[in-house]
C-alpha cells in the first residue's frame, strides 16, 4: 500500500487549505479586482523575515540541553550523576556532574556563540532599508516588513529583498540585467523580461494605477521553475492572461546590474523564498572513526556493568560470613536490617557502577570537537591551496569529517570545470564538410600559420557561399549571450559598430565562445535592442533579424531554438544541441560529411554542437506560438506541455554543420589522478558529455593509459546484444586472468596484469539499476554482476549522465559488500545530488557556480589541490585522532582498573582509591591538555614526502589504526599498566613502612601515589609516540605534569575553608618526604612504560612499516630525507613487481642474474626545490652508501646518464 497517498490524503484535509493548495492568487498593491471579475479571497502569507539561527534568548537553554542529552555518553552520565544524587554512592556527586557540567557548557557556549553570530547576520539582512511604493509614492520601510503584493522599488546595484515578479524597467525593452553570484556562483549577466503589458508603468505613479493579480505554483526550491500567470484588468470586462516563467521570476539575494531601476512585486517573502528554501540543512555524515568511537563505547559499558556485576556478586559472597557483614565498627540500623536483599543488591549495583564510570571517557566527545574544529583551520591557513587568481582559499563547511578524508576509497569526479578548466575556446566549425579555423581565418582571408587545414575554396560557389553565411547568422542569433557595451558617445554606443571593443556575457561559456568565435570569423552579433538582434556581416553591414520566441536548452532534450524574422519578412527556425539530439530531426544536408568530423573532434577531447534551420510560412509560425502559448499559460505540467510542444516544432530540420570547442585540462589535474591511483583510490569520471569527448579527456588527464583494454558498456551494444549478455561477456573478460579476486590497482600498470577500463553510459545504467520484475529468468542480479566488474577495472568513465543518476552510482557503491568510503567532487549545480550523497563531499569554486561549493563538506578552488588535502592532511588527521581516540580509552583504563583491583582488597565496600579531587580533574586538567596538542600537531612523517609518496596513504585505509586487534592492544596495555601500578605499590609497602618523622603510610597515600604513578605513565606515554616536537609540545606535556605537582601541594598543603573534612591534608607532601616513594615512583614508571618501548624497538628492528622505515631513514638524514632520498628504497621489500610510475615500459626485477652493472643519478638543483614526482620507483639506495647526496643505484629500465 502506498503510505505517501495516505500522508497525502491527511495533509489535505487535516491541516487546512493554505497548506496543500496547488496555487497562490496574489493582488498586486494589495487592490481587490473589479467588481464582477473574480471573488476577492485575502490569503495569508508570512512576512520577509529571514531565520537562519536555530536558538532565540528564552529557548537556548531548554533546546541546547535536549540535544545535547541526546549523545549517549552526555545522557549516560546524567544518569549516573543523578544516581549518587539519589542514593548513598562512595564518591561525591561533583565527580561526575563536574566534567559533564564542563562538557556542557563548553558545547554550549561554541554553539551560542556560533548562533549568536547567525542571529546577528539575519538582523543585518532583515534590517535594511527596501524602498515600496505606495499611494503613488516611494517610501521605505524595512525589509522585514515586506509583505506579498507589495511593489518593491529597486535600485542598480542592490540586492532584491524577497522573490519577485518584474513589472517594468527603466530600459525601453523592458529588460534588466541581474548576477546571481550569492545564489549559484555566476557573475555572469542574466536578462530577465518584464511582461510586455506591464512594461510601460514605469513611474511610481503609473505602477500605482495598475489592476492585475498573479496566480503560480506554492514555493518550492528550485531556483530555476517557476510556473505562474498574471491576470491584467484594463478597461475590458476580460482580464488579459499572460503566463510567467523563471525568466521574470527574479530571486532574493540577486543583485541589479547595468539597470538603473526596476519596478517588482514581491510573491514569496521571507522563509518562502526560493533561497531560504534552500537552507533546509543537510543530512548528517558520520565518519569512520566515529562509529568506531560509539563501538569501543559500547565494549567500554558491557566491561562497566561486568565489573559492578562482578563487585557486587562477590561483596555478597564475602558478607555471607556475619562477623564481615556487620563488623563491631559498623553496626546496621533496623531500617538497614529489613530492606529487602535485593533493593540492597541493586543499589550496591548502582553504587560500582558510579565508582567505575570513569572508564566511559566524557572528556573525549568535547576534545575529538575541539581537535575537529581546531584542525580544521590548518586547511584554511594552507598557502599552498590559496588561487591568487581567485584571491581565495579552501573552505571547510563541517569540520566533522577531517578524518574521513584520510579514508577515501572511491573518488568520484565530474569532468567539465573540474578536470578541465571550463574555459571555452572555439576551435573550428564544419559547414558542409568544409572546416573553419577561427585563429586560421578572420573575414574570409586565410592568415599565415593556416597551412594543412582543410579550408574552404577561396572562392565557393553561390549555394555554398549562402550556406556558410546562413551557419554564421544561426550561430550569432540562437543564443543567450548579452553584450557588455562600453562607454557612451552621444547616445550611441561605442564599439557596437567599431566591434572590436565589444565583450560577450552568459551564463554558458560554452556560447560565449561560439560567439566570439563568429566575431572572428566575420560575423560580429552587437545587441538586442526592441526585441531585434543586430549582427555585422563581413561587409560590415549590419542586419537586424526580430527575436520572437527563444526555445530554452533544458538538460533533457540538449538542444536550444530561435524564431527569428529577417528584414526582408522570412521567418527561420535556428537549432543547436548535442549531435544526438539533432541529427535524428535532419530530414537534408549533408550529414555523413559533418557527422564524420563531429566524431573526429569527439575523440580529439573537443565539445561539440550540431547547427540546423528550416523557414517557416506564416501560418506555421503562427501554429507554433499557438502551441507555445498553450503550453505556457498552464499552471499544472507545464514543463511536460512545453517539452511536448517543443517535440512537434523542433523537427524536419536541414543540417548546417557542427561546431568544436576546446575545454583545456586544469593545470596538475592528470597528476593529481595519478596520485589518488598510486595512493589506492579508484576514480571514477561521472560526466554528462558524449563518450568520445570524455574518453579523450580521460586520456589526457591519465585516467586511461594507452595499455589500458576498454570495455564498453553502451547503448550502442545492447542493441546488438542483449544486457544480460553483454554483462556476462565483460565479466569473463575481466576474471578470465586471476578468477574472482579484486585486482590490485598497485599493479594495474604491469605485466602480470591486463589494465581494464570500463565505460557506461546513462541509458545502460538506467537499465542495469532497474529494479527486476518478479518472475523473470534473469534473476535480477545485474547490479552485483556491474559493481563485480567494476571492482576489476583502475578507472570508470560515466558518461550521457543525469545528475540523479551520479547520485544513483556513489549510492551504488556505497552500499557494496565491502562499504568503501566515497568521496564525490564537483564544480557545477547538476553535482550537488551526489555530493551530498558521498561519505565526503568536496566543491569546487568554478564558473558554473557556487552551488557546489556551498553544498560541499569542504571547497577547494583546484582540483590539483584534492592531492594534498587527502594525502597530507587527510592523512595526518586521520592519524592524528586514530591516536586520540585510542589514547583516551587506555589512559582511563589505566585510571579506574586500579579501582576495580583495590576493592578485592577493602572488602568491596565501595572505598575510592583515589580523592575526589583527582578523580574530578584527571580527564579536565591533568591529562587533556597534551593530547588535544598531539592531535592538532602530530606530523610522524614529512609533509614533503608523503606527498611524494601516494602510496603511504595505504598504510591508513580501511581504518587500519582503529581495528579490533589495535584496540585491544591499547585495552591490554592499560591493563598491565594498572596492574603495576596497583600490585607495585602493594608490594613495595607490604611491610609497614614510616616517614623520617615515624608516620605510617595510609590508604590515601597508597592512593595518591598510584595516581602520581599514573598521570606521569600515561602523559610520558605520549611523549614516546610523539614524532614531532615544537617548544609547545614540550611547554604543555612538561607544564601539565609540574601542574599537577604543584596542585597537589597547594591541594593538600593549605586549610580550605569551604571544605568540611580535608583527608588529602599533608599527604602528598607527606609522601614525597619518603625516599622508597620517589624511588617506587621511577621504578613503577620505568616498568609500566617498558613492555610498549620494547615492542616498538623489536618491531621496528625486525617488522618495520614503510612508514617506520621513513621514520628511521629520516632521523639518519636528520630531518632532510624529503631533499635527496628517493622513497621507494624505504618500501617493504617487494614482493610483486611493480610500476609505480605508470609508464608503458616493461617491469624488471630487481635482481637479475643478466642485469648490467648499475647506474648513478645525479638530482641537480636548478634554482629551486627538485620535483620528487619525477623519480621512478625503483630508486635504491647502495647497501653501505656514502651520503654525498648524488650516489644512487638505479636499475630501472629507461634511458640515463652515468654521473
Amino acid at each position: 500500500m502506498d503510505f505517501s497517498t495516505i500522508r497525502n490524503l491527511i495533509t489535505r484535509y487535516c491541516t487546512g487549505e493554505e497548506s496543500w493548495v496547488d496555487s497562490r492568487t496574489i493582488y498586486i498593491g494589495h487592490k481587490e479586482p473589479p467588481p464582477g471579475t473574480e471573488a476577492y479571497i485575502p490569503q495569508r502569507f508570512p512576512d520577509n523575515r529571514i531565520v537562519s539561527s536555530k536558538y532565540t534568548f528564552w529557548n537556548f537553554i531548554p533546546k541546547n540541553l535536549f540535544e545535547q542529552f541526546r549523545r549517549i555518553a552526555n545522557f549516560y552520565f546524567l544518569i549516573i550523576f543523578l544516581v549518587q544524587l539519589i542514593i548513598d554512592t562512595p564518591t561525591s556527586p561533583m565527580t561526575s556532574g563536574l566534567p559533564l557540567f564542563f562538557v556542557i557548557t563548553v558545547t554550549a557556549i561554541k554553539q551560542g556563540y556560533e548562533d549568536w553570530i547567525r542571529h546577528k547576520a539575519d538582523n543585518a539582512v532583515n534590517q535594511c532599508p527596501v524602498h515600496v511604493t505606495q499611494h503613488g509614492k516611494v517610501v521605505r520601510k524595512q525589509s522585514q516588513k515586506l509583505r506579498v503584493g507589495d511593489i518593491v522599488q529597486v535600485k542598480e546595484d542592490e540586492t532584491f529583498p524577497c522573490d519577485l515578479i518584474l513589472l517594468s524597467t527603466s530600459r525601453e525593452d523592458g529588460t534588466c540585467f541581474v548576477t546571481t553570484a550569492s545564489l549559484d556562483g555566476e557573475s555572469s549577466h542574466k536578462t530577465y523580461y518584464a511582461v510586455q503589458d506591464t512594461k510601460a508603468f514605469n513611474t511610481a505613479e503609473e505602477v500605482d494605477t495598475l489592476h492585475a493579480t498573479i496566480e503560480c505554483e506554492q514555493p518550492q526550491p528550485d531556483l530555476y521553475k517557476f510556473v505562474g500567470r498574471i491576470n491584467i484588468y484594463l478597461d475590458r470586462d476580460e482580464p488579459i492572461a499572460r503566463p510567467l516563467g523563471s525568466e521574470n521570476l527574479l530571486l532574493r539575494g540577486a543583485t541589479l546590474k547595468n539597470t538603473e531601476y526596476i519596478h517588482a512585486v514581491a510573491i514569496y517573502t521571507g522563509m518562502e523564498t526560493k533561497m531560504a528554501l534552500n537552507y533546509q540543512s543537510k543530512s548528517q555524515k558520520r565518519s569512520a572513526v566515529e562509529k568506531s568511537m560509539n563501538a569501543y563505547l559500547i565494549v567500554y559499558l558491557c566491561i562497566l556493568i561486568s565489573k559492578a556485576l562482578i563487585n557486587t556478586v562477590l561483596k555478597y559472597v564475602w558478607q555471607a560470613n556475619p562477623n564481615r557483614d556487620e563488623p563491631w565498627y559498623n553496626q546496621k540500623t533496623e531500617t538497614e536490617r529489613q530492606r529487602h536483599v535485593l533493593i540492597r543488591a541493586f543499589t550496591d549495583f548502582l553504587a560500582f557502577m558510579v565508582l567505575f564510570n570513569y572508564i566511559i571517557p566524557v572528556s573525549m566527545y568535547v576534545t575529538v570537537e575541539m581537535q575537529k574544529f581546531l584542525g580544521s583551520y590548518f586547511i584554511l591557513w594552507d598557502d599552498d591551496m590559496f588561487d591568487e587568481e581567485l584571491g581565495e582559499g579552501p573552505l571547510v563547511n563541517t569540520s566533522d569529517l577531517n578524518e574521513e578524508l584520510g579514508q577515501v576509497e572511491y573518488v568520484f569526479t565530474d569532468k567539465t570545470g573540474t578536470l578541465t578548466e571550463n574555459n571555452m575556446e572555439l576551435r573550428e566549425c564544419c559547414v558542409d564538410g568544409h572546416v573553419y579555423v577561427p585563429h586560421a581565418i578572420c573575414n574570409g582571408q586565410i592568415l599565415p600559420g593556416a597551412a594543412g587545414m582543410d579550408m574552404i575554396d577561396s572562392s565557393p560557389g553561390v549555394d555554398e557561399k549562402e550556406r556558410e553565411e546562413l551557419f554564421f547568422r544561426a550561430l550569432c542569433l540562437c543564443h543567450t549571450v548579452q553584450v557588455k557595451e562600453e562607454e557612451t558617445v552621444d547616445g550611441i554606443k561605442r564599439g557596437i559598430y567599431q566591434g572590436k571593443s565589444t565583450s560577450y556575457i552568459s551564463s554558458s561559456p560554452d556560447e560565449v565562445a561560439l560567439v566570439e568565435g563568429m566575431k572572428r570569423l566575420g560575423f560580429t552579433y552587437l545587441r538586442l535592442k526592441d526585441s531585434h538582434m543586430e549582427i555585422l556581416n563581413r561587409q560590415d553591414e549590419m542586419e537586424r533579424f526580430e527575436l520572437l520566441e527563444v526555445l530554452n536548452f533544458d538538460s533533457v532534450r540538449r538542444r536550444m531554438s530561435v524564431i527569428v524574422r529577417s528584414s526582408s519578412g522570412e521567418y527561420y527556425l535556428f537549432c543547436k544541441g548535442a549531435d544526438s539530439s539533432v541529427f535524428p530531426r535532419v530530414v537534408s544536408g549533408k550529414v555523413e560529411q559533418v557527422r564524420a568530423r563531429v566524431e573526429h573532434n569527439a575523440v580529439e577531447g573537443l565539445r561539440t554542437l550540431c547547427v540546423a534551420y528550416k523557414k517557416l510560412t506564416h501560418e506555421e509560425y503562427e501554429e507554433t506560438c499557438r502551441l507555445l502559448n498553450s503550453a505556457k499559460l498552464a499552471l499544472r505540467e507545464r514543463d511536460k506541455k512545453l517539452a511536448e510542444a517543443y517535440d512537434v516544432i523542433e523537427k524536419d530540420f536541414i543540417l548546417l554543420g557542427a561546431t568544436a570547442v576546446e575545454d583545456r585540462l586544469q593545470d596538475k589535474a592528470a597528476d593529481t589522478i595519478e596520485s589518488l591511483h598510486k595512493a589506492g583510490m579508484k576514480v571514477w569520471v561521472l560526466t554528462g558529455d558524449k563518450m568520445e569527448t570524455a574518453a579523450a579527456t580521460c586520456y589526457a588527464s591519465k585516467l586511461f593509459h594507452r595499455n589500458t583494454q576498454i570495455l564498453e558498456l553502451t547503448t550502442k551494444r545492447t542493441e546488438e546484444q542483449s544486457l544480460h549478455d553483454v554483462l556476462f561477456d565483460l565479466s569473463r573478460t575481466v576474471l578470465r586472468q586471476h578468477g574472482s579476486m579484486t585486482r590490485d590497482i598497485f599493479s594495474g600498470l604491469s605485466d602480470d596484469y591486463q589494465d581494464y577500463g570500463l565505460i557506461i553510459d546513462g541509458a545502460t545504467l538506467s537499465a542495469v539499476l532497474k529494479p527486476t520484475q518478479e518472475g523473470t529468468s534473469n534473476g535480477g542480479n545485474y547490479k552485483e554482476i556491474f559493481l563485480e566488474i567494476c571492482r576489476n577495472c583502475s578507472a570508470v568513465l560515466c558518461c550521457r549522465m543525469a545528475p540523479l543518476q551520479k547520485a544513483q552510482i556513489v549510492k551504488l557503491i556505497k552500499a557494496s559488500k565491502e562499504h568503501p568510503i566515497t568521496l564525490a567532487i564537483g564544480d557545477g549545480a547538476n553535482d550537488v545530488s551526489m555530493i551530498l550523497e558521498a561519505h565526503v563531499g568536496i566543491g569546487i569554486m568554478g564558473k558554473e557556480g557556487r552551488q557546489a561549493a556551498r553544498n560541499s563538506d569542504y571547497a577547494i578552488t583546484k582540483f590539483k589541490h584534492l592531492k594534498k588535502m587527502l594525502l597530507v592532511h587527510g592523512h595526518y588527521y586521520y592519524i592524528r585522532i586514530a591516536e586520540l581516540v585510542q589514547y583516551f580509552f587506555y589512559k582511563n583504563v589505566c585510571f579506574i582498573f586500579p579501582q576495580f583491583l583495590y576493592q578485592f582488597f577493602c572488602g568491596f565496600s565501595q572505598q575510592p582509591l583515589y580523592d575526589t579531587a583527582y578523580l574530578t580533574l584527571y580527564n579536565i586538567s591533568f591529562t587533556s591538555l597534551p593530547i588535544l596538542l598531539y592531535s592538532l600537531m602530530e606530523q610522524h612523517i614529512n609533509m614533503d614526502i608523503l606527498k611524494r609518496d601516494p602510496s603511504l596513504y595505504r598504510d591508513i585505509a580501511k581504518n587500519s589504526f582503529l581495528r579490533w586487534p589495535t584496540f585491544i592492544y591499547w585495552t591490554f596495555l592499560g591493563v598491565f599498566d594498572a596492574v603495576v601500578f596497583f600490585f607495585g605499590a602493594f608490594f613495595l609497602f607490604d611491610n609497614t613502612t614510616f616517614t623520617s618523622n615515624g608516620q605510617m603510610f595510609g590508604n590515601w597515600t597508597f592512593g595518591t601515589l598510584v595516581f602520581t604513578v599514573l598521570v606521569f605513565t600515561v602523559t610520558l606515554k605520549l611523549a614516546l609516540d610523539t614524532h614531532y616536537w615544537t617548544w609547545i609540545n614540550h611547554f604543555v606535556i612538561w607544564g601539565s605534569l609540574l601542574f599537577y605537582v604543584i596542585f597537589s601541594l597547594l591541594w593538600g598543603g593549605i586549610v580550605w575553608p569551604f571544605l568540611n573534612y580535608q583527608r588529602m591534608y599533608y599527604v602528598f607532601m607527606q609522601m614525597l618526604s619518603s625516599g622508597p616513594a620517589w624511588l617506587s615512583i621511577i621504578l613503577l614508571i620505568i616498568v609500566s612504560l617498558l613492555p610498549d618501548v620494547v615492542k616498538k624497538v623489536l618491531c621496528r628492528a625486525l617488522w618495520p612499516t614503510t612508514t617506520e622505515r621513513i621514520q628511521n631513514a629520516d632521523k639518519l638524514y636528520k630531518g632532510h630525507l624529503s631533499e635527496f632520498t628517493p622513497l621507494s628504497s624505504l618500501h617493504a621489500p617487494p614482493a610483486r613487481k611493480h610500476d609505480r610510475h605508470g609508464n608503458e615500459s616493461q617491469n624488471h626485477t630487481l635482481h637479475r642474474s643478466d642485469s648490467s652493472p648499475p647506474k648513478k643519478l645525479m638530482c641537480t638543483y636548478w634554482g629551486g626545490r627538485p620535483d620528487y614526482c619525477t623519480f621512478s620507483s625503483f630508486l635504491r639506495i647502495r647497501e653501505n652508501p656514502r651520503f654525498s647526496g648524488a650516489a644512487y643505484t638505479y636499475s630501472a629500465p629507461g634511458p640515463e646518464t652515468s654521473v
